[in-house]
């Protein structure tokens, strides 16, 4: 049985952003777990009312697979999320992955988690903004995994998905190569694959 997938969800989550991971990784037997600033519900950008199942000081990295912060308005309004960012550090000091997607890769630029790892986000500068120290390992890509960290600008929600399930090898190469030309470029020919594969 594999350990939990951790989402943190917080007021103003971008809803959009987490969706192709978290469905894929519960098809393949993860159990996702939702993770607030506290026990109380958050409300997403989008309006959706969520209820954590657990409270972020109750979070250990031994207890789980992966931690998915998706991004929010809140990472660029102040301090608020800055513990999210501390548990991202917690969890890959002890060697268990996070993911990072948006305004979720300010968060960890700011706790210096992208100084020594190469990484992307919407945009170079966006990132340059926060004053952090890792400028020169910024990559123009859909997204990128360095040291356990998935990073991934806004608008690439599927390939944030193709790096976890790599990174979490829930499926051989071939397969995840053919779910995100499916889901990304809705290429015909690779559905054949995925249900060969038995991904479908």
């Amino acid at each position: 049985m594999s350990k939990p997938v951790y989402l943190a969800v917080y007021n103003t989550l971008a809803d959009w952003e987490p969706g192709h991971a978290t469905a894929q990784l519960a098809r393949a037997g993860y159990g996702i777990r939702t993770v607030g600033p506290t026990p109380e519900p958050v409300t997403s950008v989008g309006g959706l009312r969520i209820q954590p199942d657990l409270a972020l000081d109750d979070v250990r990295p031994s207890d789980a697979a992966l931690l998915i912060l998706p991004g929010a308005d809140l990472w660029d309004a102040g301090d608020e999320l800055a513990p999210f960012a501390r548990k991202a550090r917690e969890f890959l000091d002890a060697g268990v992955p996070v993911a990072a997607i948006c305004g979720a890769t300010a968060g960890m630029a700011r706790e210096g988690l992208l100084d020594d790892r190469d990484h992307t986000s919407a945009i170079s500068f966006y990132l340059a903004a926060t004053g952090y120290g890792g400028g020169e390992r910024y990559v123009e890509a859909d997204a990128v995994t360095d040291g356990g960290l998935v990073t991934a600008g806004p608008t690439e929600p599927v390939a944030f998905a193709r790096e976890i399930l790599r990174l979490l090898k829930v499926y051989d190469d071939e397969a995840v190569d053919a779910w995100y030309r499916l889901f990304h470029d809705s290429d015909a020919e690779a559905y054949a694959v995925l249900e060969k594969a038995g991904v479908l």
